[in-house]
């Protein structure tokens, strides 16, 4: 007869006042973990990332003498276009000190539909290199619009020159923090919702068996003959 090892009673108490005085994790973990994540994350983030700065520049686009006042704001639409085209950054290379394959991605232009005006952003990890990419995209513009400005009867203005950041436009570290708990509180909160779903019900009804007595009940019942 083989040997059997029997758990000492002494043993199992133990083990269930273990399991007993161990706490329970709540339902609702998710949602600070994930916020403290989204906190450590920001603040990863704007620790480390490298600041950035931003500078504009605003050209204005003048009808000349003889030429009709409305071609003005539909050039200055059409001159905004052309701020990031290759040729004008090609030209603008040399006075931003930035690598012609680089300034596409550091020059922003915007113009409006009610006004003639153009406005030119350059940015960069220095204030100065901002306000130098900004200033020689829009004299590329200028010269270039002004060249053909014979042709249009529409001339481009150099209304205000771009001047040096005080202050990054990247995100500080508080800013950063702040977005990062809320991402991550965020994603908790959606685990949460996901989590607390109630599964979807069956359709079918499950009929449930007879019983041995109730199946033998039925068997000895004399079935009923039509008169």
């Amino acid at each position: 007869m083989p040997f059997r090892f029997r758990t000492p009673s002494f043993f199992k108490a133990a083990q269930r006042r273990l399991l007993d005085t161990t706490p329970t994790v709540p339902f609702w973990w998710p949602l600070p973990a994930c916020a403290a994540l989204g906190l450590a994350a920001g603040s990863a983030y704007g620790a480390l990332a490298a600041p950035e700065y931003a500078s504009t520049t605003y050209l204005i686009a003048v009808a000349e003498k003889g030429s009709d006042p409305a071609a003005a704001l539909g050039f200055a639409q059409a001159y905004g276009r052309l701020a990031t085209s290759t040729s004008t950054l090609a030209y603008a290379q040399a006075n931003a000190g930035v690598p012609a394959r680089q300034l596409p991605a550091r020059v922003q232009t915007e113009t409006s539909p009610e006004s003639p005006m153009i406005g030119v952003t350059g940015t960069a990890g220095k204030p100065g290199e901002a306000a130098d990419i900004a200033n020689a995209v829009a004299d590329a513009l200028r010269l270039n619009a002004n060249d053909q400005s014979d042709n249009t009867g529409v001339k481009l203005v150099r209304f205000s020159q771009a001047v040096k950041a005080p202050d990054p436009v990247s995100p500080s570290l508080p800013l950063s923090a702040a977005v990062g708990t809320s991402a991550g509180g965020l994603v908790g909160g959606l685990i949460l919702l996901v989590k607390s779903r109630p599964g979807r019900s069956s359709d079918t009804a499950v009929v449930p068996s007879p019983t041995p007595a109730r199946a033998e009940e039925q068997q000895e019942k004399p079935e009923m003959q039509p008169s």
